[in-house]
């Protein structure tokens, strides 16, 4: 199985050698714009490796618009695999007016505004106060993906290791057309919020780690 959005268009990021917007903004510490045209845990660690650690999106991501789902899907892939790096993100998200819509996005770097809501930055100030690296991750291991999810408060794990859970996975992290995933691997990973829909697009939520940032124990 083959990640279904692999023709999506590339889009353009700014990264800067320092978490501090302000300090970035300093002779020497802009890295300037880069190009993602591939994969965004690729990207994610090229952007490292050249000493980023913020990165700007190019625009907000509004997971209420099927007609931007592509856009959204690839953007929270990225996301995802910048939070893993604790590389910090300067983005928006648009949920909508659902007061609590943010809590299947807060493992990701907070945003400054999470629009749609009645109140975009205290909704943003809420996401910030409870967010900590490695709230919703997966690793592999031989022959099985584990998975453990701290979204909504109480720790939620998951072994996996039927292969064609570990295909879907694959196909996956950077988003997928709802049609590429067998549907019965599609609704059980749907019901435990591992996957979100958006039009016909699909998002996998947890983001990859390779190794853990305190004892698996605590996170």
């Amino acid at each position: 199985m083959t990640p279904a959005l692999t023709g999506t268009a590339p889009f353009t990021v700014t990264a800067a050698r320092d978490y501090d917007p302000e300090v970035g903004t300093l002779p020497g510490m802009s890295l300037g714009r880069y190009e993602i045209d591939g994969p965004g845990g690729e990207a994610a660690r090229r952007l490292f490796a050249t000493g980023a650690r913020h990165v700007t999106l190019p625009r907000p991501v509004d997971v209420t618009d099927p007609a931007d789902a592509a856009w959204s899907v690839r953007a929270l892939g990225f996301v995802g695999a910048l939070s893993s790096m604790a590389i910090s993100v300067d983005w928006q998200l648009h949920t909508g007016p659902d007061p609590d819509a943010w809590r299947d996005y807060g493992h990701l770097h907070p945003p400054t505004a999470v629009l749609g809501t009645a109140d975009p930055a205290a909704t943003a100030l809420a996401w910030r106060s409870t967010y900590y690296i490695c709230k919703c991750v997966f690793r592999y291991g031989p022959g099985f993906v584990q998975v453990r999810d701290r979204r909504y408060g109480e720790l939620r794990r998951f072994t996996i290791d039927e292969p064609e859970y570990h295909e879907a996975i694959e196909a996956l992290t950077d988003g997928a057309r709802a049609d590429a995933i067998p549907r019965a691997v599609l609704d059980d990973l749907m019901s435990e919020k591992l996957v979100l829909r958006f039009g016909d697009h699909l998002w996998w939520a947890p983001y990859r780690v390779r190794r853990w940032s305190a004892a698996p124990l605590v996170i």
